[in-house]
């Protein structure tokens, strides 16, 4: 397929850049803060980050802008700022590599089954409630654990765990979603 300047060129699309381009600021930020404000900073480019990524999503539905490079760009951002986010934290909170762990495999088992079904013709169509529902989750836990880095043991605790089970949940929901596909 071969990309259009009107391709490349809507406002969804210009906000995945957007996104994709705030992952090093975000990552520089977090990873030598040293005062609250910076973590604050880096809270606030998360934020930007998710606001951006509603608003392609309006955008691009509201003002029949949505693209096939748009239906590729937008899912790659939210996977490489929700990777960024999971990375970066994993240095300060050491148990975090069970989220890392948890966001890989789910990622690596849609993407490999999303790859099998297009080489059947298949897809899936789009993201489902229950992966928006947990990404939701994530970017509100994850802003938590960013802006205030001193939390207390217990609360960075059940945000990990509340975090991890609507994660398991998803993946859970989306391998069931795959079965279906198979079948039909």
């Amino acid at each position: 397929m071969k990309l259009t300047k009107r391709e490349w060129l809507t406002v969804p699309n210009i906000l995945s850049c957007i996104r994709i381009l705030l992952i090093p600021v975000f990552i520089y930020i977090y990873l030598n803060a040293t005062e609250t404000n910076d973590y604050y900073i880096a809270a606030f480019i998360i934020f930007l980050s998710g606001l951006t990524d509603l608003l392609d999503g309006f955008i691009a539905r509201t003002f029949n802008q949505i693209t096939e490079l748009g239906k590729t760009l937008d899912p790659i951002a939210d996977k490489l700022t929700q990777a960024a986010i999971v990375i970066c934290l994993v240095f300060r909170y050491p148990y975090m590599w069970i989220l890392v762990l948890l966001v890989v495999l789910k990622e690596l088992f849609m993407g490999i089954n999303g790859l099998i079904l297009l080489k059947r013709g298949k897809k899936l169509d789009g993201s489902k409630w229950f992966g928006k529902v947990s990404t939701t989750v994530f970017y509100i836990a994850m802003g938590l654990f960013i802006a205030f880095p001193e939390l207390d043991l217990q609360v960075a605790a059940i945000l990990a765990i509340t975090t991890g089970i609507f994660l398991t949940i998803s993946f859970v929901m989306y391998a069931l979603e795959f079965i279906n596909l198979y079948r039909a």
